[in-house]
């Protein structure tokens, strides 16, 4: 017995560590009527558990061998006292007499927790466990052995593989059924009730109308209502509410004064009304006799003159009554009437004067050199539209409409060879190379190479060689409808090239060339897609660069440096790549018609000029839109050029003024250009509305050759 009760005593001992005894444990069934514990008023122990593990001496294991058969009829007793107090129970699983809670016996779990388990792909272990070890991965067979595992075991597909432990665990019901329900588009949770009212209203729906009778407070008096009245009254009576003023009963308009009105302090003052004109000594009634017209003379006086003619009376009450009196206080009450009630700008802060507001230019004389005086002209019989100056800067030639070319030395301005044209020319150009001496003339539907006489040897076979060579090229793949005609001789008097452009292409209005001077281009007066034509004269061959063209060209360009082509429409400057064949950028200047344009010998930099007396001035690296527009002009724009090697820009207008504007490019994106007007140059007479219509540079010096429609070609030094 001693042996006995100490073996359940270390029992009841080791349940204690392991079961806390504030832990409340309810095995009973429903069936089970708690009364009989409830009357004994004792609380039940919990049975004596076998928990040790397997690890103890044997010797204990022996002694309780030896102890277990005279202690027979004592431990069955026990046995039965167990059974009174804990029945059998349902649904809870036995418990098993050989279990053991050293967790020895037990599958060492994963501990790595929630980590990416691809980490352990290339390792022979799958993670460690409650005591470091390392948690060895399980082996699976290949796939011939998943198979016949699925052919064995009909419920091998409710197993899913555990990442964790490398291991396929079975799922349970539950998590089968919610699988199930994903499949079949059901909500996963099968208590949820989908149907369920969410906003549940517990009070009691309420009949509007009712047939209970009216409250007494509908027709009594309310005292309260009454005190609120009296003490209105009191207030009249006291004065201290003032009634509304009757209105006028008059119905007459109140007028009042316009300008004389006071108005709030934080207002902007009103505008002064302007002021009357003063009279003069014409107006009075005795005026002086140098004032009185001649009674002799007729009096010649326009309809829309509106001055007062004056007349002399010996007294004032003799001065008859003014007839335009009513006309001209209606013009002044109009006046006072459309003012504009503008306030004027104050000027910024720091600044003290208006002039203050003015950049601060550089003095036009630091800034040479710069023409600033006419040094000779040449006179034609009919209006001069096309100049153009050689590269070396020895000769100029001009043509007007009647079809003279001259050609005249730059220095004494002397008339070296004259060449007479069929028809009215309104293009010319030479070409940019010093190696040749030739330009290009256009004329109705055709362009010619005409040279200058006394050429030197070299330069004149080098001109034949490039314009008439003796060998031919090839004949291109892309036929052109261009014909090209050349002479085997240098001629004074005729062209040694002629190109033919298309019928009904119409005048050329410009040529330019490309700086290498082997490609020009022209522009026709005709507003088609055949309008504008490259030509290359090292292979002899024309081509359209458009296929369709928007709008109607008005100038060309090309570019300095990049293989660009400037091309502008009536309103939009369009940049293409002749490389890439695709259009780079457009441009918006701004004008109502573009008339002429200039790029900047650096090639960042374009001047647009237009009709509407305004220029243009793009920054090619920064928008599409000008960075500048200058408006000095008081008519249209007819020519912009820039100086290929001084910092110089000229205009000419049809007012008959040249102005020469010094334009400094950067090379520091950060700084603007400088752009001072240094010099108006006057000299040109304006006929039939038009003044100067083309301007061209000296290249070697800062020399400018202009002509007008006055037939004048001068030279500006």
């Amino acid at each position: 017995m001693a042996t006995t009760d100490k073996k359940r005593k270390r029992a009841v001992l080791a349940t204690e560590d392991v079961f806390p005894l504030a832990v409340n444990l309810d095995t009973l069934d429903d069936e089970h009527d708690l009364s009989d514990s409830e009357e004994d008023n004792e609380v039940l122990a919990f049975p004596s558990l076998n928990i040790r593990s397997d690890s103890e001496d044997e010797d204990e294991e022996e002694e309780v061998d030896e102890e277990d058969v005279t202690d027979e009829g004592e431990e069955g007793a026990q046995d039965c006292h167990l059974r009174h107090y804990w029945p059998a129970q349902t649904g809870v699983p036995p418990i098993e007499p050989d279990y053991d809670t050293d967790s020895s016996t037990e599958d060492a779990p994963n501990r790595v927790g929630n980590i990416p388990m691809h980490w352990y792909d290339d390792l022979p272990h799958v993670g460690y466990d409650v005591n470091g070890k390392k948690v060895l991965r399980p082996a699976r067979g290949d796939e011939l052995d998943k198979f016949l595992e699925t052919e064995e075991d009909p419920f091998s597909w409710t197993n899913a593989l555990d990442r964790n432990t490398q291991s396929d665990k079975p799922l349970t019901v539950e998590e089968l059924d919610i699988i199930r329900r994903l499949r079949e588009n059901e909500i996963p949770d099968p208590d949820f009730d989908p149907y369920e009212v969410f906003l549940k209203d517990e009070k009691p729906e309420v009949m509007p109308l009712s047939g209970a009778p009216q409250p007494k407070r509908r027709w009594v008096p309310s005292k309260w209502e009454k005190q609120k009245v009296m003490k209105i009254v009191r207030a009249i009576r006291q004065g201290r509410i003032l009634p509304a003023k009757p209105k006028s009963t008059t119905g007459m308009r109140q007028f009042y004064s316009l300008w004389s009105t006071p108005t709030d302090s934080l207002a902007p003052a009103p505008l002064a009304a302007p002021k009357t004109r003063l009279p003069t000594h014409a107006e009075s009634y005795n005026p002086p006799a140098e004032y009185l017209p001649d009674p002799n003379a007729p009096l010649e006086k326009d309809e829309d003159d509106k001055s007062l003619t004056p007349k002399s009376c010996s007294a004032l009450r003799l001065v008859p009554a003014y007839d335009r009196f009513i006309n001209e206080r209606f013009d002044r009450l109009l006046d006072l009437y459309l003012a504009p009630r503008v306030q004027r700008r104050r000027l910024p802060p720091g600044v003290t004067k208006a002039d203050d507001l003015i950049p601060q230019l550089p003095d036009p004389k630091t800034l040479r050199p710069f023409p600033t005086y006419r040094a000779l002209c040449h006179s034609h019989h009919a209006r001069v539209r096309a100049v153009s100056v050689s590269p070396g800067g020895e000769w100029v030639v001009s043509a007007d409409d009647v079809g003279e070319v001259k050609l005249w030395e730059m220095l004494v301005g002397k008339e070296i060879k004259t060449w007479h044209m069929e028809g009215k020319v309104s293009a010319i150009d030479w070409c940019p190379r010093k190696d040749v001496a030739f330009f290009i003339v256009g004329i109705d539907e055709s362009l010619h190479a005409f040279t200058p006489p006394s050429l030197h040897p070299t330069v004149e076979a080098a001109t034949l060689a490039l314009l008439s060579p003796s060998t031919l090229p090839p004949t291109p793949s892309t036929p052109s409808p261009i014909a090209w005609t050349s002479s085997s001789r240098i001629s004074n008097d005729g062209p040694v090239l002629t190109i033919q452009l298309p019928p009904s292409s119409g005048l050329p209005k410009q040529i330019t060339w490309h700086r290498r001077g082997d490609y020009f281009a022209s522009v026709s007066g005709n507003e088609s897609q055949g309008s504008v034509w490259i030509h290359q004269l090292s292979k002899r061959h024309s081509q359209a660069p458009f296929r369709k063209i928007k709008g109607a060209v008005q100038r060309v360009l090309f570019h300095p440096q990049k293989p660009y082509f400037f091309v502008a429409t009536q309103r939009y400057v369009r940049i293409y790549d002749l490389a890439a064949q695709q259009l780079l950028r457009t441009l918006m200047p701004g004008l109502k018609w573009i008339s002429s344009m200039d790029v900047h010998p650096s090639g960042g930099h374009l001047i647009v000029g237009g009709y509407d007396r305004k220029l243009s001035w793009f920054d090619l690296d920064l928008s599409e839109k000008p960075y500048k527009v200058l408006r000095y002009h008081t008519r249209a724009l007819r020519s912009l050029v820039f100086h290929p090697t001084y910092p110089l820009f000229a205009s000419t207008s049809d007012d008959g003024t040249v102005q020469v504007f010094h334009a400094r490019v950067f090379s520091d994106l950060l700084t603007d250009p400088l752009i001072v007007p240094l010099k108006i140059l006057r000299g040109h007479t304006i006929s039939d509305g038009l003044g100067v219509l083309e301007a061209r540079w000296c290249p070697g010096a800062p020399w400018l050759v202009t002509a007008g429609a006055d037939g004048v070609v001068a030279v500006w030094q």
